[in-house]
């Protein structure tokens, strides 16, 4: 399976895997890298999370995912496709932001806003598939 999947959809499950093997599935905003279309083994896709919640623990752990088309709430629309995980820094994360700030333009920015208040760090996560 490839990224592709998920074309048109706004909403992905992330399912990050604990040590014991077993699978924790995340709805999450995510956006694509246009560098590279997403059914192609270079796409990328990527997310942002806070950075001590259990997916960026489990994926500092195993960069394992898989990722799946989802609504708000989880409910699976398609298929899975296996994937790996990398946190990234600098203008990679830069970009990342970038893409998600457009695609989920005005929500993005109000929430943006009020997580300034917050002295919580956030991280950037890239997502490829394998």
């Amino acid at each position: 399976m490839t990224l592709a999947l998920l074309t048109g959809h706004q909403y992905m499950s992330l399912e990050t895997f604990k040590r014991t093997g077993q699978g924790i599935r995340t709805p999450i905003w995510f956006a694509a890298d246009s560098a590279a279309p997403l059914d192609s083994p270079s796409a990328k896709l990527y997310i942002y999370t806070i950075d001590d919640t259990g997916k960026v623990k489990r994926i500092r752990n195993s960069d394992k995912v898989r990722v799946a088309p989802c609504d708000s709430r989880g409910k699976l629309l398609g298929e899975w496709a296996d994937a790996r995980a990398a946190i990234v820094t600098g203008d990679e994360a830069a970009l990342g932001m970038r893409l998600l700030n457009k695609k989920y333009f005005p929500l993005k920015q109000i929430l943006a806003l009020f997580a300034s208040f917050s002295s919580r760090k956030r991280v950037i996560i890239a997502i490829q598939p394998v």
